[in-house]
C-alpha cells in the first residue's frame, strides 16, 4: 500500500479517488485518523501530518503514532511533502527538491521505536532511492526547477531559524531547511518502509531572503504549487509497483546487536 504524509492542500489528492474511507487506527502511541483512498485500483493511505485543519505545530507532532498507524494498515511506501526554506540562491521559491540526505537538528523529539533494544539501522541511503527515482520520473508536471538530491536540514521549530544558524547549515552542506522530516524518516526506516520526501521551497531562508519571513509567504507559495504537487503525487501513484521488492523492507536483517 502507498502512504502519503502531507500538509495543507495536499489532502485534495482525494479528488482523484474513486472512493474514500475514513479509518481511526489505534496504536500503542496514540490513535490516528487515516483516509483510505482508492486511486487507479490502488489503495492510498493519506495522513495529514499536522492533524485536521493544520492545528498541530511541528514540535508536537506524534511522529511515532503516525508511522505506526501507516504500518498497521499495510502501507510500505511513503511519500511525504514538506514546505521548506532554501539555503541556496540557485534553489528559489517554487522549486521542488527531492532530497537524498538529511541533517537532524531536532532536540526534543521521540526519535526511535527501539528504546529498549540495541538496534542500529543503516543510513547509507537515508531516503529510498527507488521511490525517489519514481517521483523524479514523474516530475514533468512541475512548472519550474526540480532538484534531484540535496540535504534537508530539520530543525525543532516552531520558530524560524536565525541568520547564524542558516549560515552554519549552509557551511555543513545543507540545501534546504524545514521542521518535519525528522524523526519521521528514521521511524519509517525502522518499520522497514520506503520513505521519500518531496520538498516545496516556499521562501529563501533567514539571512538569504531580502525580507523578514512570515507564514503568509509560505502559505501563498504552497497554494501556487498545489495543483502541480497533487499531479506529481497522482502520477507517481499510477507508476509505483506494489509488488517490487526493496532493500528498505529488509533494513532490520543486520541491525540487531
Amino acid at each position: 500500500m502507498i502512504g502519503i504524509i502531507g500538509g495543507s492542500g495536499v489532502e485534495e489528492i482525494s479528488e482523484f479517488a474513486d472512493s474514500i474511507e475514513k479509518k481511526l487506527v489505534e496504536t500503542e502511541y496514540g490513535s490516528v485518523e487515516v483516509s483510505l483512498l482508492s486511486i487507479e485500483d490502488k489503495t492510498v493511505a493519506f495522513l495529514p501530518r499536522h492533524s485536521a485543519g493544520h492545528t498541530c505545530p511541528p514540535h508536537k507532532i506524534n511522529f511515532k503514532a503516525n508511522i505506526a498507524a501507516l504500518k498497521e494498515i499495510g502501507a510500505n511506501q511513503i511519500m511525504a511533502t514538506n514546505a521548506v526554506g532554501s539555503l541556496d540562491l540557485d534553489i528559489g521559491p517554487g522549486s521542488i527538491v527531492i532530497p537524498d540526505d538529511f541533517l537532524d537538528f531536532t532536540v526534543n523529539r521521540d526519535v526511535t521505536f527501539y528504546d529498549n533494544e540495541v538496534i542500529h539501522i543503516d543510513m547509507t541511503e537515508p531516503f529510498c532511492n527507488r521511490l525517489r527515482g519514481v517521483i523524479l520520473d514523474n516530475s514533468d508536471c512541475i512548472n519550474g526547477n526540480v532538484v534531484d538530491g540535496g540535504t534537508i536540514v530539520c530543525t525543532e521549530g516552531p520558530r524560524f531559524e536565525t541568520p547564524a544558524e542558516i549560515k552554519m547549515f549552509s557551511i555543513l552542506g545543507g540545501s534546504i531547511v524545514g521542521m518535519t522530516t525528522l524523526p519521521e524518516a528514521v521511524l519509517a526506516r525502522e518499520k522497514e518502509m520506503c520513505y521519500a520526501p518531496i520538498a516545496i521551497v516556499s521562501n529563501y531562508s533567514t539571512g538569504i531572503s531580502p525580507t523578514k519571513l512570515n507564514t503568509e509567504e509560505v502559505l501563498e507559495k504552497m497554494a501556487q504549487k498545489k495543483d502541480e504537487l497533487i499531479s506529481l503525487l497522482f502520477n507517481t501513484i499510477k507508476s509505483l509497483s506494489l509488488e517490487e521488492d526493496c532493500d528498505c523492507y529488509h533494513i532490520l536483517d543486520d541491525a540487531h546487536m
